[in-house]
């Protein structure tokens, strides 16, 4: 879609928002059938089934055409579009023009009255633009949004009726304020006018949404798992999450080769093994979502449960499925990718081919940074060959 369509589009949605009703805004947000309503196709969301996901939603558009809802929901189904592999940007124009959509529909309830309403709406569709900008490593622009987000935030904090839902906009604050500074440096600047957070408070916030909220909750416990799992080195915990958020939605490829991982680093290899099968069959078999990033997390995974068991010959055949995969989407300087070589060399130097092992652990030096352990471990297995 050009520039200019998009601009048309939003000027005949603030036509539309104006066709609202005047007398008494309803709240939708906190409507129990309206909940009813959308949860098929939030369910369908993150199980992947996108036709059936925005299909919904349409619905719900069409019937409540006014309202930012449905347009914040048919954003949010395309950023699970994203996630699978985050790096790839087909999807960023569509994001972005319906969390546009649903911001100027949420002005426009903010204007006429439903402040709370709408600030909850706009505090998350600016926080998702964040998330986007973030990955795309546009500080400034993350920063901007990020601030937009907080100030409509702060409007709706301690309104009970959205307090489940507020608790995760202020269990992700509360954490990433304070994990921002500590692993990216240099975005001190960028946020030293924010209010200070309480990285355990956050991890409470984000536990109460994950358990009481409607709309945020998978959001909720997504953000658990990975907090459990990267930083709170809680492999327990972690398990527990994303195995429920596996069960749940057993054909999002997100929440799978994540369950994998958490399986693997529990040191359950056969569960383990029978994830990463069927990550691998979904490909083969076109399933949506499930492409090159998931097949080199779950051949990965593969080719080091088969190497603990000593059976090689699978395990190479792994690996080497882990490096087609890393070639087909440009990830030859990730871990998995460079590991892969890594095993690779290991597993030549066992059957004595020298001149094979040299070659991976040239790779590994190629690609790998230097003070990488992958680098030091190729570096000290050349000197002994």
């Amino acid at each position: 879609m050009n520039k200019i369509a998009i601009v048309f589009s939003l000027l005949f949605l603030t036509q539309l928002a104006k066709a609202q009703p005047t007398d008494s805004i309803p709240v939708l947000l906190t409507d129990m059938n309206v909940q009813i309503e959308t949860t098929e196709g939030i369910n369908s969301m993150y199980n992947f089934e996108f036709r059936r996901a925005d299909s919904q939603f349409r619905w719900i558009k069409s019937k409540y055409p006014w309202h930012p809802l449905p347009y914040f929901l048919l954003g949010l189904s395309q950023w699970w579009r994203i996630m699978p592999n985050i790096n790839d940007e087909q999807y960023d124009e569509q994001f972005e023009i319906y969390m546009d959509s649903a911001i100027v529909m949420a002005e426009n309830i903010y204007d006429r009255g439903s402040k709370i309403e709408g600030a909850f709406v706009l505090a998350a569709a600016y926080a998702f633009k964040g998330r986007l900008y973030s990955e795309r490593r546009d500080w400034g622009k993350a920063a901007a949004v990020a601030s937009d987000a907080m100030k409509y935030l702060e409007e709706v904090r301690g309104k009970a009726e959205f307090s489940p839902e507020i608790l995760f906009g202020d269990g992700l604050y509360n954490y990433y304020i304070e994990w921002i500074p500590e692993n990216y440096p240099m975005l001190k600047p960028l946020i030293m006018f924010f209010e200070d957070g309480d990285k355990e408070l956050g991890v409470q916030q984000l536990k109460d949404a994950a358990n009481n909220a409607f709309y945020t909750r998978t959001e909720a416990q997504y953000f658990l798992m990975r907090i459990q799992a990267n930083e709170l080195k809680d492999r327990r915990a972690a398990l527990f999450t994303s195995d429920y958020l596996h069960t749940t939605f057993p054909n999002n490829p997100y929440f799978e080769r994540y369950y994998a991982r958490i399986l693997y680093s529990n040191g359950q290899y056969r569960n383990c093994e029978r994830i990463c099968k069927d990550i691998l069959m979904k490909i083969d078999s076109a399933y949506t979502g499930y492409e090159a990033n998931s097949g080199r997390y779950a051949s990965f995974f593969l080719g080091e449960v088969y190497s603990a068991r000593g059976d090689y010959d699978a395990a190479e055949e792994y690996y080497n499925k882990s490096i087609v995969f890393g070639n087909t989407i440009g990830a030859q300087e990730m871990g998995y990718y460079i590991y892969s070589l890594l095993n690779l060399g290991e597993i030549a130097m066992k059957r004595g081919d020298i001149d094979q092992a040299k070659g991976y652990f040239k790779q590994v030096k190629h690609l790998a940074d230097r003070g990488d352990r992958s680098y030091k471990l190729a570096k000290n297995y050349l000197k002994e060959l």
